[in-house]
């Protein structure tokens, strides 16, 4: 199973101070040390964490994992998308008010604008994902817009516990498994974290998860003691 990390987050601490620390490129190049198998980046339309030249340094410089650019199905992100080529777009839903992506793409209501988007990045040879609910009716419609594969949302289940996290990994266990039905590549993400992710583990057939925001708030902790030790040693 592929794990892909989100490096979203370190842009968003920059942007707190729209400074030029940290940099999600170097973060990038930490993760892939680590072991991650790939880098993603959500290229906001309003910019609030990851920007233009974060994605033109990160595609330019992570060549030995794929590069995963979530985006809306928006012509300003297609247009973005086949300029700077990634190795696989997953599409995902946007509001400009969520403080984090809230639920899969609505294929009912974007059906049509969501498979212009995928054509369009297909034709050049970049495979598109679509972010979705554990639904099966979403994981066929996706298959019907002619997506190469689907991240399911792990979101429900990361938020809830007991019976109700077991009825949610259940829901995204049987998408999955209709999904690998179908001829679909499935992967996983949204809210797991070093607590909750095995159960996600275990589900035979998903190819990647996709975990950004645990992975950065446990690298702050991991981390904080040799950084004010290196500082601590400079300021003596």
């Amino acid at each position: 199973m592929l794990l892909g990390v989100n490096v979203d987050h370190v842009a968003t601490v920059r942007e707190a101070r729209k400074d030029v620390e940290p940099d999600p490129l170097k973060a990038a190049a930490l993760a892939i040390k680590g072991g991650a198998d790939g880098i993603t980046v959500h290229l906001r339309e309003d910019r609030r964490h990851i920007q233009d030249r974060d994605l033109i340094g990160i595609r330019k410089r992570v060549k030995t994992v794929e590069l995963n650019l979530e985006m809306a199905a928006t012509d300003e992100m297609i247009g973005i998308a086949l300029k700077v080529r990634p190795d696989m777009v997953t599409l995902v839903p946007e509001k400009r008010a969520e403080l984090t992506t809230e639920g899969g793409l609505d294929l009912k209501k974007s059906g049509s604008k969501i498979k212009k988007a995928i054509d369009a990045i297909q034709a050049k040879g970049i495979p598109v994902s679509l972010f979705i609910n554990p639904s099966i009716t979403d994981v066929e419609i996706s298959k019907e817009l002619g997506a190469k594969m689907v991240e399911i949302h792990t979101g429900l289940y990361s938020n809830v516990r007991g019976k109700q996290q077991a009825m949610e990994l259940k829901r995204v266990k049987e998408a999955v498994k209709r999904g690998l039905e179908i001829g679909l590549m499935v992967n996983a993400g949204h809210g797991l974290n070093y607590a909750n992710v095995k159960k996600i583990v275990a589900i035979k057939g998903v190819r990647g998860l996709y975990i950004g925001h645990s992975i950065v708030a446990r690298s702050v902790y991991d981390g904080m003691e040799k950084a004010v030790r290196e500082m601590k040693k400079l300021s003596t």
